[in-house]
């Protein structure tokens, strides 16, 4: 077993956050959802799965998902082509739901146990960072996302801060065109052309 197979399957037996899991409402047992190997090119840094995702152990399983693959103009299969691409979120197990239903944010733990070391064995040439959590520990941003996503010239070609693709976004899309007018031609262009690149015989 290689180096990183290790540290997936430590990161799939994790339980470390069981007893914060069995405190939601959701009373659920934790189910990592670990979806990387080192040689991929591109990064997906998301938020933390949701009950759709827990249930089907496939990151972005769901209508968001739906939704970040036409962001990206990439087929199911392409997507999760690990060789290529790696979906690594800020937590890998879901975190539940509070009292209301409402999505709980990821449990700072999963990152500070996990992060560090994932990356050190990642090096992708184009990032997604999708949503404030990912964008504040990759960018360091403290502004909220709508002003991190439009600096995203900033940050371009390499890395691509996004809104979170969920449906509920769906009027912050309305009220930003510039979004889908500007970014998105531009991070389709990057994701075809790695997608194109062909594949290292090593890796």
């Amino acid at each position: 077993m290689t180096r990183s197979s290790q540290l997936a399957h430590e990161i799939s037996a994790c339980r470390l956050c069981a007893p914060r899991f069995a405190a939601t409402a959701t009373r659920h047992a934790p189910r990592p959802v670990v979806w990387f190997r080192p040689g991929a090119r591109i990064l997906i840094a998301g938020q933390a799965p949701g009950l759709r995702v827990h249930e089907a152990g496939r990151p972005f399983a769901d209508r968001s998902g739906d939704r970040l693959r036409d962001w990206m103009a990439v087929s199911a299969e392409e997507f999760y082509d690990r060789r290529r691409v790696a979906i690594v979120p800020m937590a890998f197990c879901f975190p539940g739901y509070d009292a209301k239903g409402s999505d709980l944010p990821p449990p700072p733990l999963c990152a500070l146990t996990w992060r560090d070391r994932v990356m050190a064995r990642l090096r992708p040439r184009l990032t997604l960072l999708v949503g404030g959590h990912a964008q504040r520990w990759h960018l360091g941003a403290k502004a909220g996302v709508t002003a991190t996503v439009a600096c995203w010239r900033d940050h371009a070609p390499h890395i691509f801060p996004l809104p979170h693709p969920s449906w509920r976004n769906t009027a912050w899309l309305r009220r930003n065109p510039w979004f889908q007018a500007e970014l998105l031609p531009e991070l389709r262009a990057a994701v075809a052309d790695l997608l194109r690149e062909p594949d290292d015989p090593a890796g």
